[in-house]
């Protein structure tokens, strides 16, 4: 047989062709991206390929800054702390300018350090050196100060002695090289922490702890609530989600500087919608309905949760203050809800069967909520129960015209506040929420308006303890024996008799005991966190 020789080499060139065209496209679509940060030496980012410009990162290891009596102590140095990270661009051959932009940050992951002088002098801070020379503007710190430390030197650096959360030092920052200019350009950014030698009593800072990272990156870095709740406490995530997140995470801190807040330093969610939801009751993969709680907000070391729904005949029972199912007793307006619980599970309660507005001696707190409840979580597991704290409750409450006629700034000054009963309390695992409770959770422009028009639309779209339903507070009338406050199903603040025939809901509240840990999760509904002692 002859073979046609010609018809092979043809054969034999397509191969060829085919497979440098494979080559090729391989060589220019490769890439490799990865993302760390907070471990030495590691390149954080590296996109390579043949043909066009390469963008990589390196970072240098974690600050830790822990004194103690063997290295801080009078008339010794400073404690000092630093690292650096860099961002290298390549040119290719064929690029005759490259440019790029990338991220850098300092990530402050925990800092117990505090002001221990009157004047609050700094303590711990931060110097940074950038591409350009000695950074002096921050927007997260503002201006850096002149620091003078124990030996008389002065240097710029950023007051962080009690700060914790993330630092921008390059946002979108633009590098670029030309391919003649060697085709490499690096920047390299330096960060010292230093804690202070004042060379006065700073004991109270002995054996605090201060961790940070350096993150320089690609992409702009958006944390989530796993990021910064990392092997805290729950109290420490809450705040650590004011400090870090975008936007605080719906938290607002009430110190002396909030307009119209408490005033009282709590961490409170508000808002529409905001990820605090906690699943408490249960360990399954996803979490039940009826074991979705909500997080009011962080007082003192404690978080206050409080029922997401409205709790059922089985986790309250049927006895004492049980009147009917919500369905039952109000199921003409049940298209208000806006929950995701049963109505025809979910029990309306007198606040007490009587008609006495004595909180301490209402079968509904001392039955319903502190033994059937808390037989209903032994039931489940007995570790719940046991995270609970015991709370003082105060329950004098207030007249009308400080509560429902009141915004939520006076509400909380009669309920909780400077002008509280602070003779008439009860102390117990489970309560229900206050009157300002509610007024807080609502969004700040509404914090001035009086809580009987918080059935105003936008007011109560934006409040995220806004259910739909008839509740109760625990606040009562202090001016009518037989009278409480409780939220109507339009969302405004208002009144029932407290033997009302009819009831209302019941969403247990309570404070977790301060030593309960974050493990996981991101506060959604779907995706609650989830908690261990």
């Amino acid at each position: 047989m002859k073979l046609d020789g010609n018809n092979n080499k043809n054969k034999l060139y397509i191969i060829i062709i085919v497979g440098l065209l494979f080559l090729f496209v391989v060589g220019i679509s490769f890439a490799y991206f990865q993302t760390q940060y907070g471990n030495g030496g590691k390149v954080d980012l590296k996109a390579k390929t043949y043909s066009v410009d390469e963008l990589s990162f390196n970072i240098g290891e974690d600050i830790t800054i822990n004194p103690n009596q063997f290295n801080f102590a009078q008339g010794k140095g400073n404690l000092e702390g630093s690292t650096n990270a860099s961002a290298i661009l390549k040119a290719n051959n064929k690029t005759h300018l490259a440019k790029m932009n990338y991220y850098a940050y300092v990530v402050v992951t925990k800092n117990e350090f505090k002001y221990t002088t009157s004047d609050k002098k700094a303590e711990l801070v931060l110097s940074v050196e950038g591409p350009d020379g000695v950074v002096t503007t921050l927007p997260d710190l503002g201006n850096a100060i002149d620091v003078t430390d124990n030996a008389g030197n002065t240097f710029k650096a950023f007051d962080i002695t009690e700060f914790s959360g993330v630092i921008t030092l390059a946002d979108n920052k633009e590098i670029e090289v030309a391919s003649s200019d060697n085709g490499k350009k690096q920047e390299n950014w330096k960060i010292k922490v230093t804690f202070i030698n004042l060379d006065e009593d700073q004991s109270n800072n002995s054996d605090k702890n201060f961790n940070a990272n350096m993150m320089i990156q690609k992409d702009e870095y958006v944390p989530t609530v796993a990021d910064v709740c990392a092997g805290k406490t729950l109290s420490d995530c809450v705040i650590a989600q004011y400090t870090m997140l975008n936007g605080h995470n719906n938290i607002y801190y009430h110190d002396s500087n909030l307009a119209n807040g408490a005033g009282d330093n709590s961490y409170r969610f508000a808002g529409a919608n905001p990820n605090n939801y906690v699943c408490f009751g249960s360990d399954d993969t996803i979490c039940p309905s009826e074991d979705l709680y909500r997080i009011i907000g962080v007082f003192g070391d404690k978080v206050k949760l409080i029922h997401a729904y409205g709790a059922t005949t089985d986790m309250l029972g049927t006895d004492e203050g049980y009147a009917k199912t919500y369905q039952e007793a109000w199921g003409s307006s049940s298209s208000y809800y806006k929950g995701n619980g049963d109505l025809t599970k979910i029990g309306s309660y007198k606040w007490n069967k009587t008609r006495d507005n004595t909180w301490s001696t209402s079968t509904t707190n001392t039955i319903n909520l502190n033994t059937n409840y808390l037989t209903y979580l032994d039931s489940k597991n007995t570790k719940w129960k046991t995270m609970i704290a015991d709370t003082t409750w105060y329950v004098g409450g207030m007249t009308g015209e400080n509560g429902a006629l009141s915004n939520a700034k006076t509400a909380y000054t009669y309920e909780v506040g400077a002008n509280k009963d602070a003779t008439t309390t009860v102390t117990s695992k489970i309560g229900l929420m206050y009157v300002s409770d509610y007024g807080f959770a609502a969004a700040p422009s509404a914090w001035t308006t009086k809580l009987n028009n918080y059935d105003d639309a936008t007011i109560k779209n934006e409040n995220w303890l806004y259910i739909g339903l008839y509740e109760w507070t625990i606040s009562r009338y202090s001016d009518d024996f037989g009278i409480a406050f409780g939220v109507y199903d339009d969302g405004s603040v208002g009144d029932n008799l407290v033997d009302s025939s009819r009831g209302g809901v019941l969403r247990p509240s309570f404070s977790l005991s301060s030593s309960i840990k974050f493990t996981s999760g991101e506060g959604t509904a779907v995706n609650p966190i989830r908690i261990k002692l």
